[in-house]
Formats: C-alpha cells, sequence, structure tokens
C-alpha cells in the first residue's frame, strides 16, 4: 500500500503545474567596445593578455591537417613527457604558450613590438618593424628572428632562425631548424587579440598548416614575478612517463 501511495504521489507531482516564479532569461551579453588605436590610426595591440598559440587539431583553420613527415613521427613516438623542455622551465617556441599571463608592448616609434612573457624563465621575444631583413645565417634560438610589417590592421610577424629544441605541445609534435612561421595579429575588439599562426617545415610536416587562436584582454592585471626554476612542480607530476609512458597520449598543445 505504502508503495502504491509513493507512486501515486509522485505522478501528482509530476501533473501538477510548477508553483516556482518563472525565470527571466538572461541578458545578452554586451558587445565589446572597439579597438582601441593609436594616434597614427594602428590599432594599439599593447596590453597583458592571457591565452593564444598552440598547435591542436582543435584549433586547426579549416580543412587543414597536420601531416607528420615518418622521421618527425618516429621522434614524436619515442618522446616522454617527463622530457618536455616547457615543463623543465626552458622556453615554449613558438607558437606555444605557458599557461600564464603575456603582455605587448609596442614602441613609440613604431620600430619595435616587444612580447613579455610571465611563464618560465621571464622570457621575451622581439619583433623588429623597422625594415630589416631576417639575416642570411642566424644564429638558432628558442624564438628564432623575428621581422613584421603591417597589412592594414593586422600586423605579419615573419620568423625563421629557430632550434630544433622546443616541442610543439606536451605530446612531443617536433620541428626542425627549417622552421618558418608567419604569424597575424589583429585586435577585433578591445577585449580580443585574434592570433593565426602558419606553421611551415618542410623537415617535419609534409605542407604548411594555420593554427587560429585568441587571447583576451585582461586590463586589471600585472605580469608577476614568477621563476619557474624556484617554483617549478611540474616535473614530480610526470615522472611516471619516465617509467615507459610517452608524450604522445594526449592532444596537441596545452
Amino acid at each position: 500500500m505504502r508503495n502504491t501511495l509513493i507512486v501515486c504521489a509522485a505522478a501528482l507531482c509530476l501533473a501538477a503545474p510548477s508553483l516556482a516564479p518563472a525565470q527571466a532569461p538572461k541578458p545578452a551579453p554586451k558587445p565589446s567596445a572597439p579597438a582601441p588605436r593609436l594616434a597614427n590610426g594602428l590599432p594599439d595591440l599593447s596590453g597583458v593578455w592571457m591565452g593564444g598559440g598552440g598547435v591542436s587539431p582543435r584549433n586547426l583553420k579549416p580543412g587543414d591537417t597536420i601531416d607528420l613527415l615518418p622521421g618527425a613521427k618516429k621522434i614524436m613516438d619515442s618522446r616522454l613527457l617527463n622530457d618536455d623542455p616547457e615543463a623543465r622551465c626552458l622556453p615554449t617556441g613558438v607558437p606555444r604558450m605557458n599557461p600564464y599571463p603575456w603582455r605587448m608592448v609596442q614602441s613609440i616609434d613604431m620600430k619595435y613590438v616587444f612580447i613579455l612573457f610571465e611563464g618560465n624563465i621571464h622570457s621575451y621575444r622581439q619583433l623588429f618593424l623597422d625594415g630589416r631583413k631576417h639575416p642570411s645565417d642566424p644564429d638558432p634560438t628558442w624564438y628564432g628572428h623575428s621581422i613584421g610589417a603591417w597589412e592594414k590592421d593586422t600586423l605579419v610577424v615573419d620568423t625563421i632562425g629557430y632550434n630544433d629544441l622546443f616541442w610543439f605541445g606536451a605530446n612531443g609534435l617536433p620541428h626542425t631548424t627549417r622552421l618558418h612561421t608567419i604569424e597575424r595579429f589583429r585586435r577585433p575588439d578591445r577585449d580580443t587579440l585574434s592570433w593565426d599562426i602558419t606553421i611551415d617545415d618542410p623537415g617535419a610536416f609534409a605542407k604548411p598548416f594555420t593554427v587560429q587562436t585568441r587571447a583576451r584582454l585582461e586590463p586589471t592585471w600585472e605580469l608577476m614575478e614568477y621563476i619557474c626554476q624556484e617554483n617549478n612542480t611540474n616535473p614530480g607530476h610526470i615522472q611516471g612517463a619516465a617509467n615507459g609512458g610517452t608524450a604522445n597520449g594526449g592532444e596537441f598543445g596545452r
């Protein structure tokens, strides 16, 4: 009898109209303000940003694919997570980013743009907008040699001269010193930085591909002093990889 009463009560409850007050529809998000501009009319890309970068199937340009050459695939398959240079406080290279904020700074004379990173070793990039060319034989570095120019509202940055030490992601996606990147920075509104990166490395990939990422403005943030060598706890989280785990168990990027 008790079970029957419970079922009937439940049925009545389901059939009865709700006495809870109707919820008002959520207001539509307010559109972001227009991107600020400099005195010369160009977009102002300066500010503290969070996000962007990375090489992942989820942020590939539609129709693009990551086609590793056999030699590069062999390298990726052999890498272990605890060998990831980023986890050992070394620079991330391009286009991978740390999960920390970063700042863009444009010089007053518009000849330089600097990217300052909070993460790892307080590293930085310098982008030359003074019309210089790439050196004929650049010294391989973590961030390469970058020259840039404005195409209307887009800052186009061409970089060569990379070393082959950094990984594109935690899964060990490799590259060679033949890596050539073309980055396109746009600020479609005040709070958004659109950052597309074309990766061309005939030593590792069968064809170029483009990843499309975004970063958000953090107007109240400042970069903090974070020294990875002092605060690094990441290797302790990935020591299991040293016992046979490979780096390519996850997806591309962070």
